[in-house]
C-alpha cells in the first residue's frame, strides 16, 4: 500500500474512532470481509440489483448515479456497465479503500468516484444526481438500516424527476407454529442442569430471532403491515404503529409472529421484485421471529387482532424498540388468549 493510501486509511479510522460507540460499531462491522462475502453470495439480492440496473440501460445511459453505502462497489460497477455518465459511491467504512482497488482492477476508475465519509457530511462532485441506488435494508427491513441516509441523499441531491433503485419496500407478517424450537430457545431456561434460570427467559423472549422459517410453519395468512414509497416517505415514517388482523388457515397453535420484507424496483421496463419471506429462496436477511409469551390455540377462520409499535431506540437510532399486542377473537371461553410483549433488536 502506498504511503498516501495508508494515510487515507489511517485518517478514516481516526474519524471512525471519534464517532459515538454505536456508530463506530455499525460502520466497523462493514470493514470485515465476511459480511461482504455473505451479501455478494446472496444471489437473490445481488442478481435482483444486477437485473434492475443492467437490464434497464435506457434509464442509466449518460446519467449521474449516486450509490449510497456502496460497500465493495458492486452496484456502482453495475451502473457503470449500464452506461452511466458517472457514478459516485459513498461509504463511511474503510472497505471503500478495497472498493477503489476493485474498481481500478476492473478498469472503471474514470467512470466511478468513491468517497469515504458520512453522506450527511461530504460534498458530492455533482450538484444533483439523476439516480440513487442503494442496498440499505437491514433485518426486519429497518434494523441497522441506512434508509434515513438514503432519504437525506434523496432530499439533498436527487433531481426533481430522478429515480430511486429500489423504490418500494413492504413488511409482511404471519403467525407460525413453532413449538419445538420455542421450547429449545425459550423453555431451555426453565431447567439448566437442575437450576431455575427463568430470569434469562425474559431476556430470551425480548430478543427477536433472525432465522429461516419453513413455509409449512405458517398458520395464518400473511398480511402487509408497512409499505414504504421511497419517493415520498420521511424519516418520521420509520417509527410507526399499526393495527392488523391475522386469519388462521387451519386449526393449530400460534407460538410466534414472523416478519419479512419484499423489495420492488418499479422504474424498470419490466418490474423487478424480490422477497425475503419463508416462501421464497434463501436470502441473508432470513426472517425475524417474535415469540409470544402465550400459546394461542386457533381454529380455521378465526382472527388474531394485533397491534405493532416500532421505533428507533432513543440511545441508538440503529436499534429498534418493538411492542406487540395480540388478542384472539374466539367464541370458545377455554381458548381465550391475549397479551403483549416488548422486544429490542440490538
Amino acid at each position: 500500500m502506498s504511503d498516501s493510501k495508508k494515510s487515507d486509511v489511517e485518517a478514516a479510522e481516526l474519524a471512525l474512532k471519534g464517532m459515538a460507540h454505536s456508530e463506530q460499531h455499525y460502520f466497523n462491522s462493514y470493514n470485515h470481509h465476511g459480511i461482504h462475502e455473505e451479501m455478494l453470495k446472496d444471489e437473490v439480492r445481488t442478481r435482483s440489483y444486477m437485473n434492475a440496473i443492467v437490464q434497464n440501460k435506457h434509464l442509466f445511459k449518460d446519467k449521474v448515479v449516486l450509490d449510497v453505502g456502496c460497500g465493495t462497489a458492486i452496484l456502482s460497477m453495475f451502473a457503470a456497465k449500464a452506461g452511466a455518465k458517472h457514478v459516485i459511491g459513498v461509504d463511511m467504512s474503510t472497505i471503500i479503500f478495497k472498493a477503489r482497488e476493485i474498481v481500478d482492477r476492473n478498469g472503471l476508475t474514470d467512470k466511478i468516484t468513491l468517497i469515504q465519509g458520512k453522506m450527511e457530511e461530504i460534498e458530492l462532485p455533482f450538484p444533483k444526481v439523476d439516480i440513487i441506488i442503494s442496498e440499505w435494508m437491514g433485518y426486519f427491513l429497518l434494523y441497522e438500516s441506512m434508509l434515513d441516509t438514503v432519504l437525506y441523499a434523496r432530499d439533498r441531491y436527487l433531481n426533481k424527476d430522478g429515480l430511486i433503485f429500489p423504490d418500494k419496500a413492504t413488511i409482511y407478517a404471519c403467525g407460525i407454529e413453532d413449538g419445538d424450537y420455542k421450547d429449545e430457545k425459550i423453555g431451555f431456561w426453565d431447567n439448566v442442569y437442575g437450576f431455575d434460570y427463568t430470569p434469562l427467559k425474559e431476556t430470551a423472549l425480548a430478543e427477536p430471532l433472525v432465522d429461516t422459517v419453513e413455509v409449512k410453519a405458517a398458520v395464518t395468512d400473511p398480511v402487509a403491515i408497512l409499505a414504504l414509497d421511497l419517493y415520498k416517505c420521511t424519516v418520521e415514517d420509520l417509527a410507526f404503529a399499526v393495527p392488523f388482523k391475522l386469519t388462521a388457515r387451519r386449526d393449530d397453535f400460534v407460538h410466534a409472529l414472523v416478519a419479512w420484507f419484499d423489495i420492488d424496483f418499479t422504474a424498470c421496463h419490466k418490474a423487478v421484485r424480490f422477497s425475503t419471506g419463508p416462501h421464497t429462496k434463501y436470502t441473508h436477511w432470513k426472517q425475524t421471529v417474535f415469540y409470544l409469551k402465550d400459546v394461542l390455540t386457533v381454529t380455521q377462520g378465526e382472527e388474531i387482532n394485533c397491534h405493532l409499535d416500532v421505533k428507533p431506540n432513543e440511545r441508538n437510532r440503529r436499534d429498534l424498540d418493538i411492542k406487540v399486542k395480540y388478542q384472539l377473537e374466539t367464541q370458545d371461553p377455554t381458548r381465550q388468549g391475549q397479551g403483549e410483549a416488548e422486544y429490542k433488536m440490538c
